[in-house]
């Protein structure tokens, strides 16, 4: 089997920790030995062992890793966190071939951990699926470089074009999308480490924003209150999850204290004015938005943007089209 093979196998199981590992990257990595796998693993949640640690804890005979090769879809760490360096482990267990997707640019790794092997006589190869790599840690990437949390930008919109009816008789959401695509915004709010809303949302539809409908962890509740219109009455001040109260109302601005709530991704729920801040800053990653068969003919209409289109798919009779920003 060739390098891409296994790196393949990398990502595939890494995704299992999607939701967990943050702020550390889900890593994935495989032991191979004689064209064989005898050890797989993916970062345990924060705090606990890293993926090339369950990888060689998997292995059966600890003779054999003196001759095979593990694979890593990020370069392994070299310094001391909440566990040992993974470099460490490998060059303690005299594994000779490491094959990394790609590099760690995080300054507390960033080359160091490949520079130990190699000095160590590891044969590494670096960058195989090297895109793909980095495109899976996308969250992990954006913090750190762009010193910010990755955004993903989220909304429904009605089939002529509205995000919300003009008016309505409760506080309560007026449902545009069918149970199948809200019950995939929760595995998403699940997958994310927080979920934003501005005033006008809690105002209007008093939300929990949890994961009701899914199995995981709420994400952390970020509301906006420049002008201190929310009280503890709100449902997003109730004890299913954390809650932080932001005034700052620049997108700019709320990056930045987010980035120093160490907040590595965040969904952005609405509404349409929170939605387009982010957008005319052009402060966002990937926009999903749902279509509904229902009409409004009247009513909030839904936020303007560009993008560029990676999966359009129907959730029965919904439309989702998900996008991101290449600029």
């Amino acid at each position: 089997m060739s390098h891409e093979y296994y790196i393949k196998r990398c990502l595939q199981i890494a995704k299992n920790g999607l939701g967990t590992t943050r702020p550390n990257p889900m890593v994935g990595s495989v032991i191979v030995y004689d064209n064989i796998i005898i050890g797989e693993g993916f970062t345990s949640p924060y705090g606990s062992s890293h993926a090339e640690v369950n990888a060689i804890n998997a292995v059966v005979d600890k003779s054999l890793l003196k001759n095979a090769t593990i694979y890593v879809t990020l370069e392994p760490c070299s310094h001391f966190g909440k566990t040992p360096p993974c470099s460490d482990l490998i060059l303690k267990h005299q594994i000779p071939n490491v094959v990394i997707g790609c590099v760690d640019d995080n300054p507390e790794v960033a080359g160091k951990g490949i520079k130990k092997l190699k000095e160590a006589g590891c044969n590494v190869t670096v960058g195989v699926l090297e895109t793909d790599c980095k495109a899976h840690h996308k969250r992990f990437f954006t913090f750190h470089n762009k010193k910010r949390s990755y955004i993903i930008l989220k909304w429904a919109k009605t089939s002529d074009g509205f995000i919300a009816p003009k008016s309505k008789d409760n506080q309560k959401p007026v449902w545009i999308t069918n149970q199948y695509s809200r019950q995939l915004v929760h595995k998403w709010r699940a997958e994310e480490q927080a979920i934003l809303v501005g005033t006008n949302t809690v105002l209007q539809d008093n939300p929990s924003l949890t994961v009701r409908d899914w199995t995981g962890d709420n994400p952390i509740r970020v509301v906006l209150d420049k002008d201190k219109k929310l009280d503890a009455s709100f449902t997003v001040f109730n004890n299913e999850a954390k809650t932080i109260s932001l005034k700052k109302h620049t997108a700019k601005d709320l990056c930045n204290l987010l980035h120093e709530a160490n907040i590595n991704s965040i969904i952005i729920e609405g509404g349409a004015k929170t939605l387009q801040l982010f957008i005319d800053e052009g402060l966002w990653d990937e926009a999903r938005i749902f279509t509904g068969s229902v009409t409004f003919n009247k009513g909030v209409i839904a936020p303007t943007f560009t993008g560029c289109l990676i999966l359009e798919k129907k959730i029965k009779e919904d439309t989702l089209t998900i996008f991101t920003n290449n600029n």
